[in-house]
């Protein structure tokens, strides 16, 4: 892993904040600074998520639950032309955020991006007070709390809030989605496999031209996480993609499009 540059302006963290660590991510071409403990590390999911966008994105986009902002940075790193609000309800994720863009080794990122401290589950006046007006954004991509909570027991708030789903989590990030994004915009989300019933209610009479993709460890076991995409008011119906494989048949070593994939160099759809 590459050396970090010199030591990031943490004047955005309070005093009582945690144990942080900076890590590279895109073989160093950008950097996270992110809770060494308590609250969410960001990791492969985030990763995947942002390679949902296409390539030749270069529009505003919304990052929901953006905790310290790996998969907004993310698109912006591979997505010369984009813009990224990084929303994240927790104020202290939200700080870490706001940290990560002031790392000089964001430097070339950092006036492309924002943080937003919002709830995106909020509706109407309330979200637009909140800083997420309608139709504002050309694509949203989340990474919601998905974890049943029977799952991730854990005495930590911030890591709780970040993994453990709330009922109703993706009809209500999905309505606020369709509401900030321009027609025709993208949606992509990331979840576990069982969750596509739910995500698939949420986003109908919304989103349309809907893709899924299965990420599975190998070739040989089942899937672990699913991304789905699709675009605001459009018909067309539900299309299953090639599955993404994260480890070669034999060994552990990384598939190497998924390689590609989590190291900004291509598209997990392929566009």
């Amino acid at each position: 892993m590459p050396a970090a540059p010199a030591a990031p302006a943490l004047d955005t963290l309070g005093p009582d904040t945690p144990a942080h660590t900076v890590d590279a991510f895109h073989r160093g071409r950008f950097w996270l600074v992110q809770p060494k403990h308590g609250g969410h590390r960001a990791g492969m999911d985030a990763m995947m998520l942002a390679a949902s966008v296409p390539s030749a994105f270069g529009g505003r986009l919304a990052d929901f639950g953006a905790g310290a902002g790996a998969a907004g940075l993310a698109v912006l790193s591979r997505c010369p032309a984009a813009q990224a609000v990084l929303v994240e309800r927790a104020p202290e994720m939200a700080a870490f955020a706001a940290a990560t863009l002031a790392h000089p080794g964001n430097a070339h990122l950092s006036d492309r991006a924002s943080v937003l401290v919002a709830d995106v589950t909020v509706s109407g006046q309330a979200r637009a007070a909140a800083g997420l007006a309608d139709n504002d954004f050309d694509y949203v991509i989340m990474n919601p709390p998905f974890n049943p909570a029977r799952d991730r027991a854990t005495p930590d708030r911030l890591r709780k809030e970040a993994h453990v789903m709330e009922d109703g989590l993706f009809e209500s990030w999905i309505r606020s989605a369709a509401a900030v994004v321009k027609p025709r915009g993208g949606l992509a989300v990331i979840a576990r496999p069982e969750q596509l019933g739910a995500i698939l209610d949420a986003i109908a009479g919304r989103f349309g031209d809907a893709e899924m993709l299965a990420v599975h460890p190998r070739p040989d076991a089942a899937a672990i996480r699913i991304v789905v995409r699709a675009a605001l008011g459009t018909r067309g119906k539900l299309a299953i993609r090639p599955p993404l494989m994260l480890h070669a048949q034999s060994g552990n070593g990384p598939d190497e499009r998924s390689e590609m994939i989590t190291n900004g160099l291509a598209s997990l759809f392929g566009d």
